[in-house]
């Protein structure tokens, strides 16, 4: 008996081996509840509490996490109801148009009430002889890909705090500093131009931001476009006719 006491003494038992017996056998402090309170725990405050103190503390840690996800989670429901609504608006008005002139003035209503958008242009690729009936911004796409770079190689929309010099080119009737843009290309076989949305916070455009209500809008104007365009390139073969003619 003697030397079973002392071998238990020379072997105590190990972290390890606590660690383990109380991980096969969760329910143990169900049989000793009063060790809960007989046990202390360090906290941030320096005083020692209870681990029945230290569970209630850990319930409303995660209570307050939880909390807060919700109310991220709402938020964004709530933006992106907003989002959809100002979209719907949008492409419905888009249906109505008959010339290039008038799709910057619906795409400058759509977005005139909005706080976080200051700014929003359209660039059609081409010449501007192309055009001359129309007001809307031309930009040969050479002189665009030198400006604009990577930029106009994404399918998608890109947001993000760009280069002065990349901001002059996106909105070039704009004279203010414009923070962050949205970037959203139209294509049709081929990249038509661009439509790009700018506000002064330089925070709100971001790279992280969700792009799906921006693609949408890429993808009708990506099937209204072309349409436009010939129009347009119509109406200077007409108004060209009679002077050839006289």
């Amino acid at each position: 008996m003697t030397e079973q006491v002392v071998s238990s003494e020379q072997n105590p038992i190990s972290e390890e081996q606590v660690v383990a017996y109380l991980s096969a056998n969760p329910d143990f402090f169900t049989h000793h509840e009063h060790l809960l309170n007989e046990l202390k725990i360090p906290h941030k405050s320096g005083a020692a509490i209870s681990l029945g103190e230290r569970q209630v503390q850990v319930f409303r840690e995660h209570r307050d996490e939880l909390k807060h996800k919700l109310n991220e989670l709402i938020t964004v429901a709530r933006e992106n109801d907003a989002h959809f609504e100002k979209s719907k608006r949008l492409l419905l008005n888009l249906l109505e148009i008959k010339s290039l002139d008038e799709i910057e003035i619906v795409v400058n209503e759509a977005f005139q009430n909005d706080t976080n958008i200051d700014f929003s242009s359209i660039l059609v690729f081409g010449e501007q002889t192309d055009y001359p009936v129309s007001d809307i911004n031309v930009l040969n796409l050479k002189n665009a890909k030198e400006q604009l770079g990577d930029l106009l190689e994404s399918a998608q929309a890109i947001c993000g705090a760009f280069e002065k010099e990349k901001m002059a080119c996106l909105f070039p009737s704009v004279d203010e500093n414009v923070g962050s843009a949205a970037v959203i290309p139209i294509r049709n076989g081929e990249l038509l131009g661009i439509f790009c949305l700018g506000s002064r916070d330089a925070e709100h455009f971001d790279s992280d931001m969700g792009s799906l209500f921006l693609s949408y809008i890429s993808d009708f104007m990506s099937r209204i476009l072309p349409n436009l365009l010939v129009n347009a390139r119509s109406q200077k073969i007409t108004d060209e006719v009679p002077s050839l003619l006289e």
